[in-house]
């Protein structure tokens, strides 16, 4: 990898996670653990104060979660992306952490690698929620009294039809690659349209695009 690591603030008020992740991250140049955080209201402060890339968050800690910190995070003017990483199972807030602006959710019971590949995709631009969570999230999102659109399905009416089919299949969670074996086009082809959708709809990543499928009810769970 040429240029500087990935600056990484670990934010876990469980010192062993936090240590555990410091010490794999240590084997990878391209990442640096540049601070730890114990609780929401710490990492907030030492976003400002250290300019990570990448915040690894967690979202059950005492005094200020990880929702509200994700929140003033992605609000403010530092331009660190959130990764969220919790235990899905035992946390019903992940929906209320991407709407705080996360960029990216995964479960701490994944394999290491794939953790530190999710911190260099956040770190890239891009969006990740872990494979098998997107159902899962937005089954728990549709449970919700909250859960009927919140906003206009008008916001989608710019697109194209086969935009709307390619937002469609972003919603239920697929990949490029699935979405381009599903409408019988290339890989570069779907993402080609993901990347339009993202300029049309003004998402900042494809997690706002899911959003955007379930709040305008272009896509609903069967009931």
């Amino acid at each position: 990898m040429t240029g500087s690591p990935v600056r990484v603030l670990l934010v876990d008020d469980q010192p062993l996670v936090r240590s555990g992740l410091r010490v794999i991250t240590a084997d990878h140049p391209d990442l640096e653990v540049v601070g730890e955080a114990s609780t929401g209201a710490e990492a907030v402060q030492l976003v400002g104060d250290l300019c990570p890339d990448v915040v690894v968050m967690d979202i059950r800690m005492p005094g200020m979660d990880g929702i509200e910190a994700t929140r003033l995070i992605t609000a403010g003017p530092a331009t660190a992306r959130v990764l969220v990483l919790t235990t899905f199972d035992e946390d019903d807030h992940v929906y209320g952490a991407l709407r705080a602006g996360a960029s990216g959710f995964m479960v701490k019971d994944m394999a290491l690698d794939d953790i530190l590949a999710a911190i260099r995709v956040v770190a890239a631009g891009d969006a990740l929620i872990a494979p098998g969570v997107t159902r899962r999230l937005i089954a728990e999102f549709a449970g919700r009294p909250e859960a009927a659109p919140a906003r206009s399905p008008r916001l989608v009416e710019g697109i194209t039809e086969r935009e709307r089919e390619v937002l469609t299949l972003v919603g239920r969670g697929r990949s490029n690659a699935e979405i381009a074996e599903d409408l019988f086009i290339t890989v570069a082809t779907a993402k080609s349209h993901v990347s339009r959708l993202l300029t049309k709809l003004g998402a900042r990543d494809r997690v706002q695009l899911v959003i955007t499928a379930y709040e305008t009810g272009l896509v609903t769970l069967p009931r």
